[in-house]
């Protein structure tokens, strides 16, 4: 009769657990769809726009203003970054990656001159139509930092610390 108890109630106990496990996939996905929209739309205003021949990569950016950043190869083979303003798409930004600082050149910017605990992302982004990377970092006293590169130059444009 005890053995019967426990064993309904370790049915029980396993279906609650499946049950939370389903509804947590459907809340995940559910979450990611805004981003896979985000993520075709650009795509697809960059092959429009640029006759973009392969995309390796899809970023969002949100700063003073949003910018979807595309990665790619244009028709003509050459790796180009494209920066998508979400509210106009109208205002296209086009560079060939061999003409800005590579995410490893900003990082060596970084660690050159604020010396970071760890570094947390890296990201292409855009502000007053300025290309930069964005470097979110911790510093040694535990705090939060953005830390801003220009992309074509490799100059430091600003950065926020202690948050």
């Amino acid at each position: 009769m005890e053995f019967l108890r426990v064993k309904k109630w370790i049915w029980i106990t396993m279906l609650v657990f499946a049950v939370m496990i389903v509804f947590g996939i459907i809340v995940y996905i559910n979450a990611l769809e805004p981003l896979n929209q985000a993520e075709s739309k650009a795509i697809e205003i960059a092959k429009q726009k640029i006759s973009m021949k392969e995309v390796t990569d899809f970023t969002l950016y949100n700063g003073s203003d949003s910018y979807y950043i595309v990665k790619g190869v244009n028709s003509n083979g050459n790796n180009i970054i494209v920066w998508i303003p979400e509210e106009d798409n109208n205002k296209v930004i086009v560079r060939e990656e061999k003409d800005g600082i590579s995410k490893e050149e900003a990082i060596q910017k970084l660690n050159k001159e604020k010396n970071p605990q760890e570094i947390l992302t890296v990201k292409l982004g855009m502000e007053n139509n300025i290309p930069l990377w964005e470097i979110f970092y911790r510093s040694n006293e535990n705090l939060i930092n953005y830390y801003y590169v220009d992309f074509e130059s490799g100059e430091w444009l600003k950065d926020i610390q202690n948050l």
